[in-house]
């Protein structure tokens, strides 16, 4: 399934989390690494750079984190991200440099690339966004099945198993997600696609895409 390969994907160049991707094939694989690699990647980031804080979170010194914001266990902040009033990031997330962690929004077990935007009311698990990457106001990822079987990555032409229970969307590199829309899991959007407002998405997207709904996708440049 070309169309959910990292390198079809992601520009790798646009997030401190490139070694991360190396030796993976699709983009879930490194989900249950995202932890061990905070872990092993922080206490190499320069003092000057990055603060380091209890629970194994850095957090660069030009970012710009609000007061109320939650940070939890094993995060990185990224230069000149800003995390606002009331985010909420439980864990294991890396923030790319330059993105913007809204209000209200909580992040669990997740890369954001660089630039990544979801500044509004939304929910990110157990995904991948990628490089410029945004979320609509109140668009979130459902990172479990409702009868809580491994999710499949689903195609018009093929399926793959994933193995994980938890897997929520891989957005490709500047994806716009319209307003309150539900990526289900094992959802896959290539780079530079559209999904329309108030969308049920639980497929794979291609690049240079419009989602309007299931079974409507057009080319963006026909």
């Amino acid at each position: 399934m070309e169309n959910c390969k990292i390198e079809n994907l992601y520009n790798l160049n646009e997030t401190i989390a490139r070694e991360l991707f190396e030796g993976a094939v699709y983009p879930w694989e490194v989900l249950p690494k995202i932890k061990d690699f905070i872990l092993k990647l922080g206490p190499t980031l320069s003092p000057e750079e990055y603060e380091a804080r209890e629970g194994n979170v850095w957090v660069a010194r030009s970012a710009k984190v609000a007061p109320t914001a939650f940070i939890g266990e094993n995060v990185i902040i990224g230069k000149n991200a800003e995390v606002r009033h009331c985010a909420f990031i439980r864990g294991n997330a890396i923030v790319g440099e330059g993105a913007v962690v809204g209000n209200s929004t909580e992040l669990k077990n997740v890369v954001l690339f660089n630039k990544v935007q979801v500044p509004h009311y939304n929910y990110v698990g157990d995904s991948i966004l990628g490089y410029k990457a945004h979320m609509g106001a109140g668009s979130i990822t459902s990172n479990v099945k409702s009868d809580k079987k491994l999710v499949v990555v689903k195609s018009a032409e093929e399926r793959i198993e994933t193995g994980l229970k938890k897997f929520g969307a891989m957005l490709g590199d500047e994806v716009e997600v319209g307003c309150g829309s539900v990526l289900n899991p094992g959802t896959v959007i290539g780079p530079r696609s559209n999904i329309y407002p108030l969308s049920s998405v639980r497929e794979v997207v291609p690049a240079d895409s419009i989602y309007k709904k299931r079974g409507e996708v057009v080319r963006k440049w026909d």
